[in-house]
Order: C-alpha cells, then structure tokens, then sequence
C-alpha cells in the first residue's frame, strides 16, 4: 500500500519497513513535529466545550 508523506507529499510505503510511516523520513517526521510545537496545527475544540470552560472559570471567581 502506498501514500503520500503529509510533510513533502513523496509517495511511500505504508509497510512496516518504513519505520518512519507515514512520513518518508526522519527529517519529514521532525519537521511535522515541529510544526505542531509552534502551534501551526490545531485541534478544533466544539464550542459547547469552550462555553462550558468558561462558565466553569467564572463559578470559581
């Protein structure tokens, strides 16, 4: 089975004789770790979850 690396787009192997799947390197792989810890991917949060965030932050105010 074959796949594109999400960081260059390189198609690769999803074998378990890549052992940086689903990158294509460890240089991708890092890259991409990177990129989550400058915040540059987020997790989208449901609105009713942050509402309730902040009431709670306010109850204990």
């Amino acid at each position: 089975m074959t796949a594109c690396c999400p960081t260059c787009k390189k198609p690769i192997a999803l074998d378990p004789s890549n052992q940086f799947r689903p990158f294509c390197s460890e240089r991708c792989s890092i890259l991409d770790l990177g990129a989550w810890a400058d915040e540059k991917y987020k997790v989208p949060v449901a609105v009713q979850e942050t509402e309730s965030v902040n009431q709670n932050a306010d109850d204990e105010e």
